[in-house]
């Protein structure tokens, strides 16, 4: 990963991601908007992956833009360019969670605020520890969110909430976060839950927890008539495949299943 920003570990079927800038509170500089990327693109083609975790060492998940770093090294860096698909750079960092085939899970602890609020939104389950402080903050530095936010929250806040931190950028609690729909739940030990979490993905068909994503993005969209056709394509495929006779099987005669990727 780009100087160090990043780190994978890869067990059992499941990526363990970590933001690893702690010293700076997983701040985004230029480097750690490579290594994001870098990782999104590692795993994307990472044979044998069912689940993602996605974490930050130290105090904070990300206390969001380095400006100081982002003024000196990130000014030549195009806002427009589509660099990662429908998606800049900036954007990716956030988007590429959400593109990824299989399902993310962020644990989130002590800070998020710009930039890492849009990274956590980006995961399809967000578990917070109580007390994380978290703020939609670029108006304090008089700009807009900018890292996809506004593609990811449309399908979890309430039109005025979201306008009303975004308008103030003012910090609001996990608890708060839970309440408006940005978080899922609460958990004392984040990284723990989100790493039980995966497993229990991770023990389900592959292909049918790889369509069920597809599905849940298509219905952020996608008129009914679109989502209905393709809840139907994806039953089809799945109907009497190998893995979900195994499933079947494996619930029948009581045991784990056994499936291929």
């Amino acid at each position: 990963m780009s100087e160090q920003r990043v780190s994978i570990e890869f067990q059992d079927g499941i990526a363990d991601v970590r933001l690893t800038r702690p010293d700076k509170m997983n701040a985004l500089d230029p480097a750690m908007f490579a290594g994001i990327a870098d990782a999104v693109e590692r795993l994307n083609g990472m044979p044998g992956l069912r689940a993602v975790v996605l974490s930050g060492e130290g105090r904070a998940f990300c206390a969001g833009l380095d400006m100081a770093s982002m003024a000196s090294g990130g000014s030549g860096l195009d806002l427009g360019g589509r660099s990662h698909g429908d998606a800049n750079l900036f954007q990716q960092v956030a988007w590429g969670w959400r593109t990824l085939p299989v399902p993310v899970i962020a644990a989130v602890h002590g800070i998020a605020f710009g930039g890492g609020f849009q990274i956590l939104s980006g995961a399809d389950i967000r578990i917070l520890a109580p007390g994380t402080r978290c703020s939609i903050m670029e108006m304090k530095w008089g700009i807009v969110p900018d890292m996809a936010g506004f593609a990811l929250w449309r399908t979890m806040v309430r039109d005025d909430v979201l306008r009303e931190l975004t308008y103030t950028a003012r910090e609001f609690s996990a608890e708060e976060a839970v309440a408006f729909g940005f978080a899922t739940r609460l958990s004392e030990d984040p990284h723990s839950d989100a790493m039980t979490l995966a497993h229990a993905i991770a023990g389900r068909n592959p292909h049918a927890i790889r369509a069920a994503k597809r599905l849940a993005n298509l219905a952020a969209e996608a008129d009914a008539p679109a989502i209905l056709a393709a809840e139907s394509a994806e039953q089809a495929l799945l109907m009497r495949s190998s893995n979900q006779i195994e499933a079947v099987m494996a619930n029948m005669q009581k045991r784990p299943p056994n499936f291929t990727d």
